[in-house]
């Protein structure tokens, strides 16, 4: 597995790219294909992303190019778009790149809609592909810029995650194997919408106690989704749950925890989104987690209030009275 293509030039998708091509330099220029010529110029003439990463340096051997055609002979394809997006993105491939490269999916969220989990929508146009899952507690300036950090890469296949790892891995880059794809999706999509009650929180200044608090009970509301879907439990304690859950809740680089700060700090999420290039996919994520939440007939009572609060007119104030008026219960 020699030539990676990674479609997305915003900040994830530049920092994976970054790493493919600090990882094996002798053997071909991993392609990355964005949208916007801006960024393509500027990694090719500067080696840099202005717009989305400007203070690191690309490898020199890192290409970019706005024609999807040129990653026809990549290994395998790396698919760093927002996760509402994803499925127009996975026609692009059908027609424009056959053949039965791998994919590999750093997207997190739930289709709005469907219901369906990234991998799920990748089935569905692409039936033949074989997918993994990358995906963990990671920000992409910090995996850019070499500091160390570590991931889950679940797989079905075990020989293909085996080689996934092996060509994405490096000492400051530790991908974790794993075999349950369902769990690596599920924790990547609701840590999102936490993160931006947690933001709530933070904004409506309540303390740190009703952080912590929340935290871990959001960890059981993506602990009984995750189950009742077929996911590990170990899987939803490691890495790609409560690993990116903590990193989310708590990092303030963290998108959608700072869209909950704005929130709780009495702004609209209109204001708020008006001021942003970047995508919170928690915004979109809570919509599609209720939706699935209650299709199962799973209780996610924090999720829940998120999107009352996001998309259907709710009040912060009303929210936060309902949550701490639940009756008390045992915790399991």
């Amino acid at each position: 597995m020699k030539r990676i293509g990674v479609i997305g030039g915003g900040a994830w998708g530049t920092a994976l790219a970054a790493l493919s091509a600090s990882n094996d330099p002798g053997q071909g220029d991993t392609l990355l294909w964005a949208r916007n010529a801006e960024v393509v110029d500027d990694i090719n003439a500067q080696h840099r992303n202005t717009l989305y990463l400007p203070d690191v340096e690309l490898p020199a051997n890192l290409k970019a190019t706005s024609d999807l055609a040129a990653l026809k002979d990549c290994d395998a394809l790396v698919l760093a778009v927002p996760a509402q997006t994803l499925r127009t993105f996975a026609q692009e491939i059908w027609k424009t790149l056959p053949g039965h490269a791998p994919l590999v999916i750093a997207a997190k969220g739930v289709e709005i809609g469907s219901g369906k989990l990234p991998g799920e929508v990748l089935h569905d146009v692409l039936p033949a592909r074989p997918v993994a899952i990358l995906t963990g507690p990671t920000f992409a300036s910090e995996v850019a810029r070499g500091l160390p950090a570590a991931a889950t890469l679940a797989c079905a296949d075990a020989t293909l995650g085996a080689a996934l790892v092996q060509r994405l891995g490096r000492p400051t880059f530790r991908p974790y194997l794993s075999d349950d794809v369902t769990g690596a999706q599920i924790g990547g999509a609701v840590k999102n919408v936490l993160a931006i009650a947690c933001g709530i929180v933070m904004g409506r200044k309540l303390g740190d106690n009703a952080r912590a608090a929340l935290i871990t009970r959001g960890l059981a509301e993506m602990s009984r989704l995750g189950l009742s879907l077929g996911a590990k439990r170990e899987t939803l304690m490691g890495l790609s749950g409560l690993g990116d859950l903590v990193l989310t809740c708590t990092g303030p680089q963290s998108r959608n925890l700072s869209l909950g700060i704005a929130l709780g700090e009495g702004k609209s999420l209109a204001e708020v989104m008006a001021g942003r290039r970047t995508v919170a996919e928690g915004v979109h994520t809570a919509q599609a987690i209720d939706t699935l939440a209650r299709a199962h007939h799973i209780e996610m009572p924090i999720c829940q209030a998120v999107d009352a609060v996001l998309h259907r007119g709710a009040g912060i104030e009303a929210m936060l009275t309902a949550l701490l008026a639940r009756p008390f219960k045992i915790e399991d």
